[in-house]
């Protein structure tokens, strides 16, 4: 991801913001359930995993089968370049284990190229395509183009209110008026909660106003860009660890942690020590990977 990419990570404030009060406010009347936690990367083709977290010798046909062995979710961006026939997204399905969540990104033909208008066919290809993964289907998420900004929020709603309910939407926003303190911003947040919409929130280093912490439901999506296993990748991780322990606390029902980095080579080190750190500050159990070897085993600065 080249998303928020800056040259010297050091001039970086990683100063962790302070929820905004949307977000104190949806955990509060949330219903206090047994909250399902799921962490992944962003694709599963990856040849350089190969005697990391896949076998030696590994055929890139089985890459997904050894991907799901060590992961119980995947930020599905294949899906914004294309969309899939049913055969291919049924044969994903049935190669994920019980429980798997798979979250596809809408396809860029609705979000970048006709910006939401006039989208009505490609929007009922892409859900045919993606309902296919049943019980293994995940937040379904929307990212608009980084030029795509509040001003246009008449066509977000209006598509927003096309699509069907029964299937989870998270919406990532890029341009910066989004993030500011205007009745504008206020009004798209409040929209979004009031049509069960989710936020998706991206930490990346060179765009920190992305980090919004404005919640609008009670499940969280987080982007995670990661800098090549730099010491800040682990002290930020240390940092969402406690307060996703806190979100928990107060009624978070799911979180999606999905995993990037500007070269993907070292997403399943920072994908396993997230797990390692939130299986011990927030009493869960999910499995953590298993490493090939001594090779690439993960960090634990």
């Amino acid at each position: 991801m080249e998303f928020g990419r800056v040259d010297n990570i050091d001039l970086v404030d990683f100063t962790f913001p302070a929820d905004h009060p949307i977000t104190t406010d949806v955990l509060l009347h949330s219903a206090k359930l047994e909250p399902r936690v799921y962490v992944g990367c962003a694709k599963w083709g990856r040849p350089d995993w190969i005697g990391k977290i896949y076998p030696k010798g590994t055929k890139e046909a089985d890459f997904l089968k050894h991907y799901v062995k060590h992961f119980n979710s995947i930020e599905l961006n294949a899906t914004h370049y294309r969309i899939f026939d049913k055969k291919t997204i049924n044969k994903w399905k049935d190669t994920a284990d019980e429980g798997f969540k798979f979250s596809p990104k809408f396809f860029q033909g609705i979000t970048h190229w006709k910006r939401l208008k006039d989208v009505e066919d490609l929007t009922t290809q892409f859900y045919n395509s993606v309902e296919e993964l049943k019980e293994k289907l995940g937040p379904c998420f929307l990212q608009l183009h980084e030029n795509f900004s509040p001003k246009n929020l008449l066509q977000v709603e209006s598509y927003l209110k096309s699509l069907p309910k029964d299937v989870k939407v998270h919406i990532e926003l890029r341009h910066p008026d989004w993030f500011k303190d205007s009745p504008l911003s206020k009004e798209a947040f409040e929209m979004f909660r009031d049509y069960g919409v989710g936020t998706v929130i991206t930490d990346t280093s060179g765009r920190r106003d992305c980090m919004h912490m404005r919640l609008t439901t009670p499940i969280a999506f987080i982007r995670f860009v990661g800098n090549g296993l730099h010491p800040t990748d682990y002290l930020r991780i240390n940092d969402w660890v406690m307060h996703i322990k806190k979100w928990l606390a107060e009624g978070l029902q799911e979180l999606y942690f999905f995993m990037h980095q500007h070269d993907e080579l070292h997403s399943p080190e920072l994908c396993a020590y997230v797990i390692k750190e939130l299986n011990k500050h927030c009493n869960l159990k999910l499995h953590v990977p298993v490493f090939e070897g001594s090779v690439g085993q993960p960090s634990l600065f």
